[in-house]
């Protein structure tokens, strides 16, 4: 691991904490389908890598959290509350749109 730069590991702590806030999701809501698992899987893990660093630090600093919390922690933390998020907010929106039938492009 030490061959490994800071930005390497702090992207794969992203993408760990992205991967680990969809499963977490995927236990809370299940969704209908494979299309549906796939699509909320691949935006929950989007978010997590692009707004994981400003979640992270919106977290720290709405909790006061102390100024030594590390980078790594920072990241994963923030990865995975955002990709928690994204996999909550599409399920809510696809959910509306079948509940008034304006869409099914992903029951495939």
């Amino acid at each position: 691991m030490s061959d490994m730069s800071n930005a390497a590991l702090l992207w794969a702590v992203k993408g760990a904490g992205a991967v680990l806030g969809s499963a977490v999701s995927l236990a809370y809501v299940l969704p209908h389908g494979r299309r549906e698992a796939g699509i909320r899987f691949a935006v929950g893990i989007a978010c997590g890598v692009v707004f994981g660093s400003a979640a992270g630090l919106k977290i720290a600093d709405e909790l006061s959290l102390p100024a030594s919390i590390g980078d790594v922690e920072l990241m994963l933390m923030g990865s995975a509350a955002a990709s928690f998020c994204a996999w909550w907010a599409l399920g809510f929106v696809i959910r509306t749109l079948q509940r008034h039938g304006l869409t099914d492009f992903w029951k495939g």
